[in-house]
């Protein structure tokens, strides 16, 4: 009784050894042996059954069909009456007993667990020596009890375990995954953004622009206004014109007729021609044509006798040497751009073309599209004299080497000369077919240059009042004009995109100086005379040596044009 009751409690050290060794590699085992249940290994034999020897069951047939003759009523209605109690039966559902799970025996939860941990030799001779105990009496099946349920609990919480640090790490690698997209998501949205912000400047860009460009727009309203002016009043002396040409036409026709008349008369009545007197020529009566040509032939009289009076200038030869080579220094202190807005003048109603400075005084002489100069004192800014005379808009003026003169260009094909003070025109040159863009003085004061959108450029003589020589060779407008100082030498700017220096005395063009790409608007030379300065329309400006006549640098400004081009006082 003793040894009967010792054998579970071996049989629970066993287990626990068992378990002890590795319970947490037969995590797997038991979950196997807990879906598939307790089992243990017997030994069968399977022999084959011939299919001659083998005896089949007759199944009676339900469906009795009663021969013709024999039927039966009583038999019919018992039959229909068992057919509806078996459909009834089938109807009903059966409600199995629910299966009390039956705990696991300790010799299959043993092989179970070597089967899981593939300890096969161990499984055999655990086997060998469980079943020969069996035999042998030393151990009763029905003595041998179950499985505790701690162990079975806590293999299903390893399993339970297992599973959740599987789902653990999925968790981990999609939580991984997700932190990657809302990185990427975070760095497009930020893309975007400053996508955004980029697009909202260029839009605010935009509108700044436009404003810029109404308020462009808006100024050339008197502009308009001025050129509507002009439009119709030469409409009016468009049709004065013709007024004329037509009345000079009749004039012509009835000449014509009368002198065919003298002519006859004078073939035929000779005798009858007499000399008027000079008393009755002038008691005669005269048309508006003749006055007219008896005014411009005493006009044409009195110039000719002045003009006969006047000698025409010379040009220096012995010049003086240039005073600016001994005051221009070097600037050897850093260069100041330190520049601020003093003071705004308002002193034309249309845009201003030039500005010049008095060559000794606190003065300043400024040119408009309002047909007017004005000269204004500094710093306050009072208008001193304002110049009336030109009949179209200003665009250059220059100062006479003593500073008493004025020389203005306008686009009225004219080029006036101004005494500064009394303030009154003194001199008018005539005679380039377009605009005049630009004049420049001669140092000794007696010559005047100007330089045309009619692409020549013409030396204008001051005592004797005509142009002395005309400069042909550019192909486009010349733009600007300058001497060198102190020199005949003559720098002219042009739109063929060339700079051409000329002899003053004998109108040949010496050398020409290519380089610019668009249109030269202005072009100068430095005080001492070793450099040359030209800009062009789309904002280049160029330093030439003019000693070498070369290309020094090129200075890109754009892209707005350079409408005007100086050097400062230390050059």
């Amino acid at each position: 009784m003793a040894a009967k009751q010792g054998t579970p409690a071996s049989a629970l050290r066993v287990l626990e050894e068992a378990l002890g060794m590795d319970l947490t590699a037969a995590g797997d085992s038991a979950e196997a042996v807990a879906a598939e249940g307790a089992y243990y290994l017997e030994q069968v034999t399977i022999t084959e059954a011939s299919e001659d020897d083998y005896e089949y069951e007759e199944i009676p047939d339900d469906n009795v069909s009663i021969p013709e003759g024999e039927e039966d009523l009583a038999k019919a209605i018992q039959m229909v009456q068992e057919q509806a109690t078996d459909t009834q039966i089938l109807e009903q559902k059966t409600v199995l007993p629910s299966k009390q799970p039956t705990p696991e025996v300790i010799e299959d939860f043993l092989c179970n667990f070597l089967i899981k941990m593939g300890m096969t030799r161990t499984l055999d001779c655990f086997q060998s020596e469980w079943y020969e105990l069996i035999q042998k009496g030393v151990i009763e099946l029905r003595d041998i009890g179950s499985v505790p349920d701690v162990y079975t609990q806590n293999m299903l919480l390893e399993n339970e375990n297992k599973n959740l640090k599987k789902d653990l790490k999925h968790y981990k690698q999609a939580a991984d995954k997700a932190r990657e997209d809302l990185l990427k998501t975070q760095k497009e949205r930020d893309f975007h953004r400053m996508h955004h912000k980029r697009i909202v400047q260029e839009k605010n860009k935009l509108i700044n622009d436009l404003k810029g460009l109404k308020l462009h727009y808006a100024s050339y309203e008197p502009t308009i206004r001025v050129l509507h002016e002009k439009h119709q009043a030469l409409l009016k002396q468009k049709m004065l014109t013709s007024l004329e040409r037509d009345r000079a036409v009749g004039q012509i026709s009835g000449l014509q007729a009368t002198l065919k008349h003298m002519e006859i008369g004078h073939n035929y009545h000779a005798s009858e021609i007499r000399v008027i007197p000079n008393s009755e020529k002038e008691n005669a009566p005269e048309g508006p044509t003749q006055k007219g040509l008896r005014e411009a032939r005493e006009k044409n009289k009195c110039k000719t006798k002045i003009k006969a009076n006047t000698k025409d200038s010379e040009f220096p030869t012995d010049m003086q040497p240039n005073p600016n080579l001994y005051l221009c220094k070097e600037n050897i202190g850093p260069a100041k751009f330190d520049y601020k807005l003093n003071n705004i003048f308002r002193l034309h109603e249309l845009p201003v073309s030039c500005i010049i400075m008095h060559p000794r005084k606190d003065i300043l002489v400024t040119c408009g599209e309002d047909r007017l100069w004005k000269l204004v004192g500094l710093p306050k800014g009072n208008v001193l004299l304002t110049g009336f005379g030109h009949t179209d808009w200003l665009s250059k003026c220059c100062f006479h080497p003593s500073g008493n003169k004025l020389a203005t260009s306008s686009g009225d094909t004219t080029v006036k000369l101004w005494d500064l003070s009394k303030g009154n025109c003194i001199l008018t040159f005539e005679g380039h077919n377009h605009a005049v863009w630009s004049c420049t003085w001669h140092s000794c004061g007696d010559f005047v240059a100007s330089s045309s959108l009619d692409t020549t450029s013409k030396i204008w003589d001051v005592n004797s009042e005509r142009c002395r020589c005309t400069l042909y060779g550019h192909t486009d407008s010349v733009n600007s004009i300058e001497f060198f100082p102190c020199s005949n030498t003559l720098l002219t700017g042009s739109a063929d995109k060339s700079l051409s220096l000329w002899d003053a005395r004998t109108g040949n063009c010496e050398q020409s100086l290519y380089g610019h790409m668009h249109s030269i608007n202005d072009a100068t030379f430095t005080p001492r005379g070793h450099m040359i300065a030209s800009c062009d329309a789309c904002g280049v400006t160029k330093l030439w040596d003019f000693r070498k006549l070369s290309p020094i640098v090129s200075i890109d400004i754009g892209p707005s044009p350079g409408n005007e081009v100086n050097f400062d006082s230390s050059g």
